[in-house]
């Protein structure tokens, strides 16, 4: 799956680079995604949680979430929720816990920002690839 060409907002970094040394590409628009909520699996500083894994959210991961205590699929006034297919930028530490807990969503590598490689293997991404993308 990939999104069309949309220009992107002034606030993404464009030097960004994803798990596969290419430009990072944007995760989602609708929702709107991101620690910085641009739209892409930015990361910086202020980011403590590392929003750097692009997914393709599923229902055994939101279930798995909520009964965790991190609730994505709920709306409230200022989040519409999240619903299967929809993509979002996770933490990747929270990625890695939910492959070892066995529900771990899929990931779009290309829009998965470089600094994941720090928590999680670029093996075990690969292994979660939605697409046959692969490194150089």
């Amino acid at each position: 799956m990939r999104i069309p060409e949309i220009e992107l907002p002034e606030r993404v970094d464009r030097s960004a680079k994803n798990v596969l040394g290419g430009p990072l590409e944007l995760c989602s628009y609708d929702p709107m995604t991101g620690f910085y909520r641009t739209g892409c699996c930015e990361t910086g500083p202020e980011d403590l949680g590392a929003h750097t894994v692009c997914i393709i959210v599923d229902e055994p991961f939101l279930a798995a979430s909520k009964a965790a205590g991190n609730d994505l699929s709920t709306p409230t006034p200022s989040f519409s929720g999240l619903q299967p297919g929809d993509r979002w930028c996770l933490c990747a530490g929270r990625w890695h816990e939910a492959h070892e807990q066995g529900f771990a969503p899929r990931v779009v590598l290309a829009a998965t920002h470089e600094a994941t490689l720090q928590i999680v293997p670029l093996r075990l991404l690969l292994a979660y690839a939605v697409t046959t993308e692969r490194p150089n």
